[in-house]
């Protein structure tokens, strides 16, 4: 299934996209997508209904995060060998684990906010993993099966406030808009096979990334596992996985986002986002 969240923000209602790709309504069978819904036995009811019987959604609403209630947004850094070589840092031996502020989170398509006095804001393309059932030191062999599903994401990061602001790597990953997630959340039956989505990036319709999660240096098993044996892992909670090469800040010169930017991107199987970068505004 591809589950959504549709309308604008604060007032999202439940949806999932039907088998010809139209939007349908599931607001007369569950109040929203959140943790109470992302168990296997609840997302096996949602599975059982018939698409083409929901309400029909017309025109081309807002989208937005497609979990609501995410209590934890997990970051893996590093995790492609090519981006840690455009980024001049070595392959990491254990995951890099870091924190996204769930302040950062929005829908796919909505504008990207510099923050104030930024000049050095990026771009990263990454497979989210969002997590069904509660996960607490779970093998590598059985992690998969706390997993509701997969989105794309955007790690937006401004890289001054991130390297060169000390070393808490967090400071430069969760501004304001800095968290784009969805369109959809397609849960794991419908992904073949995880380590093998091909992904994109363009910034105004030049390609700037392209990779494949066959190359993660960790796959998600793996990290869903790691990061489990750190912190309990939550229903709702979301692990973004790393980015391939192709960011600005491994550009010679580096480039950076400025107002007017826009940004396109897609995960094989798991849709496209679009993001135009405004100036900063309080």
């Amino acid at each position: 299934m591809k589950l959504v969240r549709y309308g604008n923000p604060g007032k999202e209602k439940p949806g999932l996209i039907d088998a010809e790709g139209k939007l349908r309504d599931l607001s007369a069978v569950i109040k929203d997508i959140g943790p109470e819904q992302l168990s296997d036995a609840a997302l096996a009811k949602l599975r059982k209904l018939k698409a083409d019987k929901l309400p029909l959604v017309r025109g081309t609403p807002r989208m937005g995060c497609p979990v609501s209630g995410i209590g934890k947004f997990v970051a893996i850094g590093l995790n492609y060998a090519d981006h840690a070589a455009e980024s001049n840092a070595p392959i990491p031996k254990e995951p890099i684990v870091f924190m996204k502020a769930t302040t950062c989170i929005q829908g796919p398509n909505d504008a990207v906010m510099l923050p104030k006095g930024s000049v050095k804001s990026d771009w990263e393309v990454e497979l989210g993993v969002v997590i069904g059932t509660r996960a607490r030191y779970v093998s590598q062999k059985a992690a998969l099966e706390h997993v509701a599903g997969y989105c794309t994401i955007n790690d937006v990061s401004e890289r001054e406030y991130q390297i060169e602001r000390g070393p808490q790597w967090d400071k430069g990953k969760g501004c304001d808009t800095f968290g784009p997630i969805g369109p959809w959340l397609v849960t794991r039956d419908e992904i073949d096979n995880v380590q093998k989505l091909a992904m994109w990036l363009d910034v105004n319709g030049q390609r700037r990334q392209t990779g494949n999660t066959k190359t993660m240096i960790f796959n998600v098993a793996k990290l869903v596992s790691y990061v489990s044996q750190f912190m309990t892992l939550m229903p709702g909670d979301v692990i973004t996985t790393g980015t391939p090469p192709g960011v600005g800040m491994g550009m010679k010169p580096p480039v950076f986002l400025k107002k007017g930017d826009v940004m396109t991107l897609g995960i094989e199987g798991l849709g496209e986002q679009r993001q135009l970068v405004v100036p900063f505004k309080l």
